[in-house]
């Protein structure tokens, strides 16, 4: 008779378990719908023997798509026209939102000349190198997300109108969210990016 209370106890937490629905890891998310391209500020002084090669920097940020991820809100449909290029307070997360509940996040940086939250003490190979190659100021590290491989093979004159029109735009002061390691609880809002295949075969 002592098993009684027990075993109604264990039939209770099976029938209540049974009915409780399982977790959905996209029920946490919503779909939204980006400003994949925005039109690029205009040089705050153009000298006239700039003029041809800043337009042609101010052409090709505006055709790579610089402002989608570097213009804050644009990433959901509501960029700040305010402050372009000036940093997201949007991050990027970059893993599998149905493996991590809490993913590794990364917010595109201020790319405007400010010198202290933008590219104002960055050299101009420094500016190529995140360009072409991905990489850091200091080269220490790759920068996630950004599509650097599709700017690899860009020409050197191209480049080097990107980093004369980047100098040549307002300085915005804007500092944005520190990046988010797998695992932590990200502080500022994010989207996910990604592309994920199936395991099994699509076609017979």
């Amino acid at each position: 008779m002592a098993h009684g209370p027990i075993l109604l106890l264990a039939a209770l937490f099976l029938v209540a378990c049974g009915s409780r629905p399982n977790y959905d890891p996209l029920d946490d998310y919503e779909p939204v719908y980006g400003t994949m391209i925005l039109d690029a500020p205009t040089p705050v002084e153009i000298a006239a023997e700039n003029r041809e090669a800043l337009s042609r920097g101010e052409y090709l940020v505006e055709l790579l798509g610089c402002g989608a991820c570097h213009t804050d809100g644009a990433l959901i449909g509501e960029p700040d026209m305010e402050r372009p290029l000036a940093g997201s307070g949007i991050g990027i997360a970059y893993t599998n939102p149905l493996e991590h509940r809490y993913p590794g996040v990364v917010y595109a940086p201020n790319i405007t000349p400010d010198d202290e939250t933008g590219i104002g003490r960055w050299s101009d190979q420094q500016i190529m190198n995140a360009i072409r190659a991905g990489l850091g100021r200091h080269g220490e590290h790759r920068i996630l997300v950004m599509p650097w491989q599709g700017y690899a093979q860009i020409s050197n004159d191209d480049a080097f109108a990107i980093v004369g029109y980047l100098r040549n735009i307002k300085p915005v002061r804007n500092r944005v969210p520190e990046d988010v390691p797998v695992g932590t609880m990200a502080g500022s809002p994010y989207v996910h990016f990604g592309i994920y295949r199936s395991r099994g075969q699509l076609f017979d």
